[in-house]
């Protein structure tokens, strides 16, 4: 495996440059995680929705079940409230809670902001890496990380993005391609309504030789190609969502991976219908009446919080079409439910091929 050890392979304590996605909102399960970082990659815990009680139990169990390395994901950004056009966004959204069969919607909402204390409990258990989506640490955050021997990643979808993430004292930086499934990461909205677009390809190439940190690609990456691709534009390792995502020890709601296997690379879009925030998934019902509306979605988290009854409604009934599926651009390639760790090693075995073809 010498053409695969790459230097964030050391910094991280891996042995293969595989890092699986810190999907939050449940497909992340304790058992993806420990699965991932027991076959050699990164696993991620995707932690931004998760209570602090319950993301304590959740690291727990993952080092219980193994003791390599993995990673904790949460959000950078400040999030602030913003319901000054509630009832009108509730207005569009009456009939997707009418065909639900939604009777109870509070009159006010609030949306939990636990990142602080998520931070503390990564930091008090000893998580070995952080990674942050939609921005950087704050300094004093960072500070504690470093002193604490915590490798901290940023994930960014810019070459300015990604010299603010390295002047804030990041270890890796990952480079998010406009394929990727999930929220965009720009860190503002304000030049970037629906978050930056550029295409992986591009973007790699333009971070490595901007950053001296090392730099991790992310996006539309699946297979041993993906791997190699990435390598060759200056990467050291990639992250990988949307393959695990699919994966046995997934947490993803079954119709929400049969409609991946049911997808092609035309049928995601970026939306903030959803949680205000752009982010890639597949097009359904929700996406087409919300957005046909001509409604602008309230900013994130509030967007995020004034959907979440119809998203578990729909989760549970088994309804896809009130479902947030987030998904990258390469799902015609993914057709199998598998392991973990089957993945992991096809990923790395498809890669040495192309480096030594027998």
């Amino acid at each position: 495996m010498v053409h695969l050890k790459t230097d964030v392979c050391k910094l991280l304590g891996i042995d293969y440059p595989i890092i699986q996605a810190g999907m939050a909102g449940g497909p992340t399960t304790v058992e993806l995680v420990a699965a991932v970082s027991e076959a050699g990659g990164l696993g991620t815990l995707g932690a931004a929705y998760m209570q602090p009680s319950a993301l304590r139990q959740a690291i727990l169990a993952i080092q219980s079940l193994t003791s390599k390395s993995f990673s904790v994901n949460i959000f950078a950004a400040e999030t602030k409230d913003d319901f000054s056009r509630l009832d009108e966004v509730q207005l569009a959204l009456s009939p997707f809670r009418e065909e639900l069969g939604i009777i109870d919607v509070p009159s006010s909402f609030q949306s939990p902001d636990w990142s602080a204390e998520q931070f503390a409990v990564c930091l008090e258990l000893g998580v070995p890496v952080i990674s942050t989506a939609f921005g950087c640490l704050p300094p004093e955050s960072m500070a504690r990380a470093k002193s604490s021997g915590v490798r901290v990643l940023a994930m960014v979808t810019t070459v300015e993005e990604a010299r603010l993430a390295e002047r804030a004292g990041v270890d890796a930086i990952v480079a998010q391609g406009a394929e990727a499934g999930g929220h965009r990461s720009t860190f503002s909205l304000a030049e970037h309504s629906m978050g930056a677009q550029i295409g992986l390809m591009a973007l790699v190439p333009q971070v490595v030789d901007a950053v001296s940190v090392p730099v991790i690609a992310a996006g539309g990456i699946v297979d041993g190609r993906g791997l190699v691709a990435s390598l060759a534009l200056g990467a050291q390792a990639v992250q990988i969502g949307t393959r695990f995502l699919i994966a046995k020890e997934s947490g993803a709601h079954p119709v929400y991976k049969q409609a991946i296997f049911d997808s092609t690379e035309e049928s995601t879009v970026v939306t903030k219908s959803f949680s205000g925030r752009p982010a890639r998934g597949i097009k359904n019902k929700f996406i087409e009446t919300f957005e046909q509306q001509c409604i602008t979605s309230l900013p994130f988290p509030s967007q995020n919080t004034v959907t979440k009854d119809i998203r578990a409604a729909a989760a549970k009934a088994g309804n896809p079409e009130f479902m947030s599926l987030w998904a990258g651009q390469s799902t015609r390639m993914l057709t199998t439910e598998k392991n973990a760790a089957d993945i992991v090693s096809e990923i790395i075995e498809e890669a040495e091929n192309l480096f030594s073809p027998k």
